[in-house]
């Protein structure tokens, strides 16, 4: 089971590693739902950790449409990851009637073969997730896992969808299934006994106060792995 945690800066990251994360998701502006951090915060957090790095890719936070120059935006911040030898970020894009915009997606994944993206939460704007899983698994070669609590506020109103979406997922054998949303050390052994994803997605459920503001909560971290460790034992 790996832990996805976001970050805001390079001192959160270095903590959320030594406190167990597998995995970071860089932001700016959380309280907006996560934009795109700044050259200089991503080249700091690059420079700090030794765990994988996904950079959030996102303009503004008024809706998943982009037009022409936020297209050339998106692609300057893309290219920028790039240039500092990092290929992993977080993006998605939506046509207007709440389907996988395709041609954003190809123009970004046209700028180096080794992107390594996640796919966000504007999956869950989708109302057939699986026809639009269908859809991004044709880019699986750089789509390689999808940010969703399965079309519902959090994952655990979306526990049953979700589920679906992970034995879909293996059975077409294509992008993972990071669960996230509403997760926390108090809900994520039920929603893991239903759904057994591999990856789960962590916000302010390890965090202070349930806040961005206080930094994480060691505890929160520590029960979360001694669940992975066990669910590894039973696995053996």
């Amino acid at each position: 089971m790996l832990l996805e945690v976001i970050v805001q800066n390079a001192k959160e990251a270095v903590e959320a590693e030594k406190l167990g994360a597998g995995r970071l998701e860089l932001v700016s502006a959380i309280n907006e739902g996560g934009l795109t951090p700044s050259y200089g915060t991503i080249k700091r957090v690059l420079e700090s950790v030794s765990i994988p790095v996904q950079v959030m890719i996102r303009p503004h936070s008024q809706n998943f449409f982009y037009d022409e120059s936020e297209l050339e935006t998106i692609l300057e911040d893309v290219r920028n990851v790039l240039n500092l030898g990092c290929y992993g970020i977080v993006f998605g894009s939506l046509n207007k009637d709440s389907t996988v915009d395709e041609k954003t997606l190809e123009k970004i994944i046209q700028l180096s073969d080794n992107l390594d993206i996640t796919f966000h939460r504007a999956f869950d704007e989708i109302d057939q997730q699986l026809r639009a899983y269908r859809v991004l698994n044709n880019y699986n070669n750089q789509v390689k896992r999808i940010l969703t609590s399965g079309g519902s506020d959090n994952c655990l109103e979306g526990i049953e969808d979700l589920k679906n979406l992970v034995q879909f997922s293996r059975e077409l054998e294509g992008p993972s299934i990071l669960c996230g949303g509403g997760l926390n050390p108090e809900n994520i052994k039920e929603i893991h006994q239903v759904v057994s994803s591999n990856e789960y997605h962590f916000g302010r459920g390890v965090r202070k106060n349930q806040s961005f503001a206080h930094g994480f909560k060691k505890e929160a971290f520590e029960r979360i792995i001694e669940l992975r460790r066990n669910d590894h034992e039973n696995s053996i």
